[in-house]
């Protein structure tokens, strides 16, 4: 079992080519015995953006706060808090924000 706030979670800047002013903390994952699921807060400060790219596993997310846009596979949606997100594995992605934003 692990329990925490998830503040304690070091910020990790995020330092792929075509990502800018984003930071990761990692409150559940691989060190914790996780090897199926990461569970990731994302800060997005105003126009920070992850960059373009694929995988082959999926993402679910929730916006908590803030507000941006999601782009996959040339497909463009506004988020604003409350939103949840499903991206199909393979799918080309990124998030741009428009506002600070906080998603799990």
């Amino acid at each position: 079992m692990k329990h925490m706030n998830y503040l304690e979670a070091e910020p990790v800047e995020m330092t792929e080519a075509g990502a800018h002013k984003v930071r990761i903390r990692t409150v559940i994952g691989e060190a914790d015995g996780a090897p199926n699921f990461f569970m990731r807060i994302v800060t997005f400060e105003a126009n920070g953006a992850s960059p373009n790219h694929s995988h082959p596993w999926e993402h679910e997310n929730y916006i908590l706060s803030g507000r941006g846009i999601l782009e996959v596979d040339g497909r463009k949606v506004e988020l604003k808090p409350g939103d949840v997100i499903y991206i199909p594995p393979n799918a080309h992605h990124c998030f741009r924000a428009t506002e600070p934003m906080e998603m799990i």
